[in-house]
């Protein structure tokens, strides 16, 4: 390859031209870091040295000097949000709204921002309408969940049911509490007055479709248990003993922890037909496979009905030496004291007060006999398929504070 002259002129010709470049690159960075304001990197000094508070007055300065920051706009009102200082989010995000010139993609997104604002803040009317005016934009799915969660927290569950089948329109992805929603429709038709029956029935015939879509580990025992309940409940009262107790005893081997919440119901239903004995065995052979306080407490309070205060204080022995518990000896004691047979209590209790005996167990046995919620800890007296606290579902175990480990 031979050498040719002219070479040498466009090795310094390059140079020039490079040397030019960086000179505008320098003036042109120069010159945007002189346009922004010193509150910007005040901000940012706050933030070095660990000042969130005065970090964010001097961005809300800069936002005030330049209306055209959106992306500053954003963060701020997420911000605020975060904080807990809803009516400066709200307003920070209004004032994107209100701008002419703002893009689709922007408006979309500060309508999506503040209709999260609304729902931290409880306006739940506001903030239903400001997630479907952005129902057909790409935060669909966000504002679908959203929805669920307010039709939730209003116990609206036709609209919670429709919002969920939007959801799944929209991405394949089960929704284990949709089973709940329709099991929610059935006590509301039972608890109507007079009961909606068929409305029942349909409710839990959608209940079944929907537990049946479910598969592996979404598929929960709690729900079928919950849906046989209610089976159970709706036979009741269409004075159909034999199937009111097959339902009920299919709780035993669906969810056998949950035998407690229906050990009652089962021997009503026993009793109705005059098989009582029979619920008996079934109850006290449940119970030693899967001892509950609950159950504890019915077993023992039949044996004594049927089978005389001996064998029931036998029974009771070997309970509660087996699981040991206040709760147990407090719920011995006050059926006791309500069966008002103190002659046959004088081996037991000497001369003992047994009123004074309850009333001190009782004390301290109140904070022990409550349900709690495996999430937020949400304490209550009765059971609850939903937490009052945190609205998650299936969170609370049918057991005692006292009987979890």
């Amino acid at each position: 390859m031979d050498f040719e002259p002219w070479w040498l002129i466009s090795v310094p010709v390059l140079f020039a031209l490079g040397w030019i470049a960086a000179r505008v690159d320098i003036r042109q960075m120069l010159s945007e870091t002189r346009a922004l304001p010193d509150s910007y990197f005040k901000g940012l000094n706050f933030i070095l040295n660990e000042e969130p508070d005065r970090a964010i007055d001097a961005f809300v300065e800069v936002a005030k000097l330049d209306p055209e920051t959106t992306e500053l706009h954003f963060a701020l009102g997420s911000l605020f949000r975060r904080r807990g200082e809803m009516e400066r989010a709200i307003r920070v995000h209004l004032s994107l709204l209100a701008r002419a010139d703002l893009p689709v993609a922007e408006r979309e997104h500060a309508q999506h921002e503040i209709a999260q604002d609304y729902l931290k803040a409880g306006m739940l009317d506001r903030a239903e309408l400001a997630f479907q005016q952005v129902m057909d934009t790409r935060f669909a799915v966000p504002a679908v969940r959203a929805l669920i969660r307010i039709y939730e927290s209003e116990h609206d569950w036709p609209r919670a049911i429709e919002a969920v089948k939007r959801l799944r329109a929209l991405i394949d992805e089960p929704v284990p509490q949709l089973v709940h929603y329709q099991c929610e429709q059935v006590q509301a038709a039972l608890a109507a007055k007079p009961p909606n029956i068929a409305e029942a029935n349909a409710a839990l015939d959608a209940a079944d479709n929907a537990a049946a879509a479910l598969h592996g580990q979404e598929r929960g025992q709690p729900s079928q248990a919950r849906i046989a309940m209610l089976r159970a409940a709706l036979a009741k009262l269409s004075n159909n003993a034999e199937s009111e107790r097959t339902y009920l005893e299919s709780v035993l081997a669906i969810a056998p922890e949950y035998g407690g919440l229906i050990a009652d119901d089962l021997i009503k239903s026993y009793r109705s037909v005059g098989r009582e004995a029979d619920g008996l065995a079934v109850l006290k052979k449940h119970y030693l496979r899967h001892p509950t306080l609950d159950t504890f407490n019915v077993v023992f309070r039949e044996m004594r009905a049927q089978q005389g205060h001996d064998v029931a204080w036998e029974f009771a022995r070997d309970a509660l030496r087996a699981q040991p518990s206040l709760l147990g000896l407090d719920r011995l004691l006050e059926i006791e004291l309500a069966a008002g047979d103190r002659s046959s209590l004088t081996q037991i209790t000497s001369d003992a007060d047994l009123s004074l005996l309850r009333s001190l167990i009782h004390k301290h046995t109140q904070r022990l006999d409550r349900y709690a919620c495996n999430v937020c800890g949400f304490e209550a007296r009765h059971f609850y398929w939903q937490c009052p606290g945190c609205n998650s579902w299936e969170t609370y175990q049918p057991l005692r504070l006292e009987e979890v480990k």
